[in-house]
């Protein structure tokens, strides 16, 4: 480094060992943190199961021998911990805090795991809720992890954006359902995540159909699905159905998530599992 140097290396040609990107704004996590690969789960909009992917598909890759853990970067609207079942708070000591461990073993961070109460709103501007999804990443001791998933908000607002400019995102999974107004939604999540340079790993279409359990016929109670058409208009080649099942409604609300049943996305955790 020359003696000279003011440090701004967008106005320097040269090539030393302090140089750094100047467009990079990607956080250190903690140093004792190793995450081999992260999927963000992202909406266009609220109330399409996101929440409920992100555990599904958490408990499916370890089902297959990997360790997992969930950044519920869904700040105002946390429901990681409950399907998990979990209500310990997080321990921490002068060198970071640790997540809490499901009964399987996922490690999960929540904001939801430090309130006093888990029904207390969470009344923060935006640039507060994205600094504490910052912390969740550089400041938790996350240990060694094959895959972490971060639930994230709806929208393409301050957190989405902090999440795909701050945490090494490898792909996300587009998480829908069936109305034909989320093609422009989802069309919405799609480009963002393009213009951020990150990979569309899959759409998962939730409450895609309801199967009568007499008689076995599928029904489309929120119309005819269009995913393939969609995943074909955006180049995606994994696509993913989940039923209307009142098993995984119990499931998430008795907080027994990981004993779940069924193969819904097994195509898409083959695709995650393939990067």
């Amino acid at each position: 480094m020359s003696e000279n140097c003011n440090h701004n290396c967008s106005e320097c040609g040269k090539d030393c060992s302090s140089r750094k990107d100047p467009q990079s704004l990607i956080e250190t996590p903690h140093e004792l943190t190793k995450v081999k690969k992260i999927i963000g789960i992202v909406s266009g909009k609220g109330g399409v199961g996101k929440s409920m992917v992100t555990s599904l598909l958490a408990v499916s890759m370890q089902r297959r021998g990997n360790s997992t853990a969930i950044l519920d970067a869904d700040i105002t609207g946390p429901s990681i911990p409950k399907a998990f079942g979990i209500k310990d708070r997080p321990d921490g000591s002068d060198i970071g805090l640790f997540p809490v461990k499901s009964k399987l073993g996922t490690k999960i961070m929540s904001v939801n795991l430090l309130l006093e109460n888990d029904t207390d709103p969470v009344i923060w501007r935006g640039p507060v809720i994205a600094g504490t999804v910052k912390q969740f990443w550089t400041d938790v001791i996350w240990g060694d992890v094959d895959y972490m998933f971060v639930d994230m908000p709806p929208g393409t607002g301050d957190v989405p954006l902090t999440v795909f400019q701050s945490i090494p995102v490898d792909g996300i999974v587009v998480v829908t359902s069936p109305q034909e107004l989320v093609e422009m939604i989802v069309g919405k999540a799609v480009k963002m995540a393009e213009m951020m340079n990150i990979p569309i790993l899959g759409i998962v279409e939730n409450m895609s159909y309801f199967e009568c359990p007499d008689c076995g016929k599928k029904h489309s109670i929120f119309g005819e699905s269009h995913i393939e058409a969609l995943a074909e208009k955006y180049g995606i080649d994994t696509v993913s159905r989940l039923p209307i099942d009142t098993k995984l409604a119990k499931g998430c609300d008795k907080g027994m998530i990981e004993l779940f049943e069924g193969e819904w996305l097994d195509s898409m955790a083959d695709k995650i599992e393939s990067l």
